[in-house]
This record gives structure tokens, sequence and C-alpha cells, in this order.
């Protein structure tokens, strides 16, 4: 049984340009037993959008407690299948000040990787980037303290969908980030459907070594992984959509069955 650090570095390496780590985010128990029972799953990664909702809770208002509670479920589901298999976990703003805290105690239920926000829910502003890059570095920091030093934060920005911003701006905090420490970079093009386009993509692999991720949208009109691979990006990622796709199934039953 390979030690948790040892399933971290494993982890980094599936971040690869040429052959893109593609994580079906996962929301709970049973989704978690699902993909990780599937042979072609390298890693899991939680959505906290999919979280919240499970809980019936809106994104911004899931708190740490309930996101760290839903963690400890999803990788006891994951690794009863498969314990050697990565989890990293959707961890939204760092929740405040503690963000030390919050990572080890991430690490201690045995994720060994993060998303991290550069927004601060509390005041719904983007953080000034010298304190964003200050928080890139206490995560490195903290998992090193809790003896997981190969641990693979992904750094997300949303400076892209912000007034007056522009994806030199996104370029420049991804390079502060990964200069920090972090391992990936996400420019997420934001909730009123911006996005991230082909061409705008292939700027941030070019700019970040390809150590990108990239969430893929599962609706007509998008990219889907054979586009994206050939991007050279390491790291796709679903968000919520596998939730979409199971919500919708489900409602679709209900109506048939009701009808």
């Amino acid at each position: 049984m390979p030690s948790q650090n040892e399933i971290a570095k494993h982890f980094r390496t599936l971040h690869n340009p040429s052959d893109p780590l593609i994580l079906t985010n996962i929301y709970d128990a049973s989704t978690a037993s699902l993909i990780a029972s599937l042979p072609t799953t390298r890693a899991l990664a939680t959505a906290s959008f999919a979280v919240a909702a499970t809980l019936g809770v809106d994104d911004e208002a899931l708190t740490k407690t309930q996101n760290l509670s839903t963690l400890k479920t999803i990788i006891s589901a994951a690794h009863r299948v498969n314990p050697s298999l990565p989890v990293t976990v959707d961890l939204q703003d760092g929740y405040g000040d503690d963000l030390a805290a919050t990572i080890k105690e991430a690490i201690e239920l045995g994720a060994v990787g993060c998303n991290l926000e550069d927004m601060d829910n509390t005041t719904g502003k983007l953080r000034p980037l010298d304190e964003a890059v200050a928080r890139v570095r206490t995560v490195v920091e903290a998992a090193r303290e809790a003896g997981c030093p190969d641990f693979s934060l992904n750094a997300r920005t949303d400076v892209l969908f912000q007034e007056g911003k522009t994806l030199e701006d996104a370029v420049q905090r991804g390079r502060a980030f990964l200069e920090a420490g972090a391992w990936t970079v996400f420019v997420w093009g934001g909730p009123g459907g911006r996005g991230v386009s082909r061409e705008e993509v292939q700027v941030l692999v070019k700019e970040f070594g390809g150590m990108v991720n990239v969430k893929m949208n599962l609706r007509e009109g998008f990219l889907g992984v054979k586009e994206i691979r050939e991007l050279g990006v390491a790291r796709v990622s679903l968000g919520p959509e596998l939730w979409k796709v199971a919500m919708k199934a489900v409602k679709e039953q209900a109506e048939l069955l009701l009808a």
C-alpha cells in the first residue's frame, strides 16, 4: 500500500500535456464508488457546486464542515474500491484566514490535491494578487508540514470575468501562482457564459508550459475531449456537469412515471 505522499507524487505525474488527466468530478459516495470502479479512472476530483446541491444549499453557502464531511465520505467510498486512487478536493476559496488548518484537515482525510479560488467569497471580491499568491504559498507550506509535500494545488483565478480585466491579467496571476508552488492553473470563464475560448486556452498553454486545467462543458457548441486533448492542457475537469446530467435523467424519468 503506497503512502499518501507516494499517491500524491503519482497524481502529479498524471498531469501530462501530451496525455491530459480527465477528471469526471464526483459529489457523493455513490458517484465516488461508481467512478472509482471504472478501469480507465486515473483519479477523482470533487465539485463543490454539486456537493452543495446534494446537501440542498447554494455553492456559496457550502461550509467547510459540510465540504470536508462529504470529502470524508467520498474518500472512504472510493478507497474501498481502490485504496491507491488519488482524490483531489474543491476547497472553494479556502474558507477564511485559517487556510493552513483547512489544508491539513483535507490531507488528514486523504486528499492529495485541491482547488483554491482567488475570490474572497465573504466579500464577493477578487483578492489582490499579492494576497492570492501568499495563500498559494500557505497551501504549499501546510502540505509540507502535514507530510504531503507533493500535494497538488490547482490554483483557480476568476480574474478573467472581472470588469476591465483581460487575458493578460490571467496570465500574470497564473505565472505568479505557478512560481509560488501551484501545480496547475485553472482560468475560469465565469458564471455568465463568458467562457474561455480555444485561442485563449492556446495562449495559456504556451504561457504556463501546458500546466493548465480546462473545464469541459457537456453541451453542444463546446469543445469535446478529443479537441481539448489537442490543445496541450495537462488537466480536464467537468465541474458539476455529471451532476447536471444525472439530475436531468432523474427529472425525465420522474416526469414519465408521474404523467
